[in-house]
């Protein structure tokens, strides 16, 4: 077995781990809900429709892919903490989230309500494609090979 730098990380037995699945299924799924958000908003509300769904599209896959990215990282490393920092990732996301929203509460860049809608979109399809990720992966609570 090598060791590839660019392989996404793998379980014990040989399967992508539940986060590397996370990070993909999940980022594709708002990726595609993202790109139909930007459609919809460019549709009803020219460039500035679009520039407001590029804007949340990406707002929402960086927020999320972070935050699965540092907790994964901690659930590996030390699991006690997994609470703490998924609070403290959350809160964080919560403080970015509010500087945001008095930052461009009266912006004209881009359209307001699409960036708004795709945020919830985006937030939903990520969200429900992590629960179906976690439902339909097998995760072992013992690693068979420690005992051999």
């Amino acid at each position: 077995m090598t060791d590839d730098a660019s392989a996404p990380p793998r379980a014990t037995n040989g399967s992508p781990s539940v986060d590397a699945l996370v990070l993909k299924r999940a980022g594709l799924t708002t990726a595609l809900v993202g790109v139909a958000g930007i459609a919809i908003g460019a549709a009803s509300s020219g460039a500035s429709g679009a520039l407001g769904g590029v804007f949340a599209t990406v707002l929402v896959l960086v927020f999320f892919s972070v935050g699965q990215f540092v907790l994964g990282s901690i659930l590996k490393s030390n699991p006690q903490m997994a609470m703490t920092v998924a609070l403290t990732i959350y809160l964080v996301k919560i403080g970015v989230l509010f500087v945001l929203i008095i930052a461009f509460a009266d912006t004209t860049a881009f359209d307001t309500r699409v960036f708004a809608a795709t945020i919830v979109a985006c937030t939903l399809a990520w969200t429900v494609a992590e629960v179906w990720v976690f439902a339909r992966t097998k995760v072992l609570y013992v690693d068979p090979e420690a005992g051999s």
